[in-house]
């Protein structure tokens, strides 16, 4: 469980290889992502997933990501972190990603749903979302003779997150757009006279199941461009032991946790701005540098608001301890949950550029090694079914990306264009 102590001191400047994140650390080990540094189970989210790993088969991960994300839903759209003149309430949307359906996704959430719903029966789950429209008629404005939805928060469990992904595809959809105002602003509206229902003041959070294969294939190169992608954090899961009897979670004592997350709960909801103590700010300005840097590919557009979301993890973790002000500890802990993001959004997305066509092209230079390939060549390999300008296109971007490079070799007739993976060790 303690996985990497240690490793979560420092957050550096990015390593030259694609396998590490910018802590400088593998963030594969052999065939899965290093386990969660134990600075991310501080408090009583730490303490329930801790209690409730030898008795159920969910990934520890799964329990804390998901812990965390309904705790920041829970307490309402009040404490908040402010960044100029933005403000950070601690609602979060997650994607849990297994190698297969068989990671216990479903099994992770049901442990943590069963906490919070004690804490508060009124509070709003639902599933089965697929458009914008549908989103905010869930937590409405009234608006003429319709009556308004006054408990404006509302955790939204997809357990089939490939659909959400589909149905954000369609013309005219306006799923993405309206999950991009929620996380932004809760301020909610379509610029559409047939569609007059707002919402204002919601507080939204999101949790997604899905497949990385499902993930690889559904995620567009528009939902990463147009920053859809890097409002969620991205999670790998997988089954963490196998108990043939099933687990014993249910026999298990839990008052004393939930009487805990019931107090920092009532903290929570009479706090306004939480602020960073002075050694937190010191640390902040440490890290800062790595977690804004602009990174490349679609890994660097899924998780380009590093900053952002490790800032609203680390009031959630303060909220947790019912601390007025955002400590070290906090800070730590938010930094060690997101490098497991970061470890989690390299694994799955690799330096893949979200471009199905360049994407193939890069597979099939890796595939030629010092050979390389000619434009003819990648035509050949690529079924003839790109056009000249695509494929042009799609070299230029993995040329940008310092992922391939070219030479020209004088023929008989014209100068042909060779094309030739750049491996990491040579960047």
């Amino acid at each position: 469980m303690n996985g990497n102590q240690g490793q979560g001191n420092q957050y550096g400047a990015d390593s030259a290889s694609p396998q590490n994140n910018a802590n400088g650390r593998k963030a594969v080990n052999g065939d899965w992502v290093k386990p969660l540094d134990s600075a991310a189970l501080h408090g009583v989210a730490g303490e329930l997933v801790t209690r409730l790993n030898p008795h159920t088969e969910a990934d520890p991960a799964a329990i804390l990501f998901q812990t965390l994300t309904a705790f920041g839903n829970l307490i309402g759209r009040t404490a908040h972190f402010l960044v100029e003149e933005d403000r950070h309430y601690g609602n979060l949307n997650i994607v849990l990603v297994g190698k297969t359906s068989k990671a216990r996704k479903g099994t992770s959430w049901t442990r943590v749903l069963r906490v919070f719903k004690e804490l508060d029966p009124a509070w709003q789950t639902g599933s089965g979302l697929s458009t914008g429209e549908g989103l905010i008629w869930a937590v409405r404005d009234p608006v003429g003779t319709v009556a308004g939805v006054d408990d404006k928060r509302l955790l939204v469990m997809e357990p089939e997150f490939a659909r959400l992904l589909q149905s954000a595809r369609r013309k005219e959809n306006t799923l993405s757009p309206i999950i991009r105002q929620a996380w932004d602003t809760g301020d909610l509206r379509i610029i559409n006279k047939n569609s007059p229902v707002i919402a204002t003041g919601a507080h939204i959070s999101l949790i997604g199941h899905i497949t990385k294969d499902e993930l690889v294939r559904s995620l567009t190169e528009t939902e990463s461009a147009n920053g859809f992608a890097n409002r969620f954090l991205w999670v790998c899961v997988r089954r963490s032991k196998s108990l043939p009897e099933g687990g014993t979670a249910r026999q298990q004592d839990f008052d004393d946790i939930t009487a805990r997350f019931a107090q920092a709960s009532d903290f929570a909801r009479q706090q306004k701005s939480l602020l960073r103590d002075e050694a937190t700010r010191e640390r902040w300005r440490c890290v800062y540098g790595a977690l804004s840097a602009d990174k490349s590919g679609l890994l660097g557009a899924v998780i380009s608001r590093a900053e952002a979301q490790v800032t609203r993890l680390a009031l959630i973790y303060a909220l947790l301890d019912s601390s007025p002000v955002i400590c070290v500890q906090h800070l730590e802990a938010a930094l060690a949950v997101w490098r497991y993001c970061e470890d989690s959004a390299r694994f799955i997305f690799g330096d893949s550029l979200g471009d199905p066509i360049a994407d193939t092209v890069l597979a099939e230079l890796r595939n030629a090694g010092e050979r390389g390939l000619t434009r003819t060549d990648i035509s050949w390999l690529l079924g003839r079914h790109a056009s000249a300008s695509e494929i042009s296109r799609a070299l230029g971007k993995l040329a940008r990306e310092g992922l391939a490079r070219n030479q020209l070799e004088p023929t008989e007739g014209r100068t042909a264009e060779r094309w030739f993976h750049i491996p990491s060790s040579a960047k």
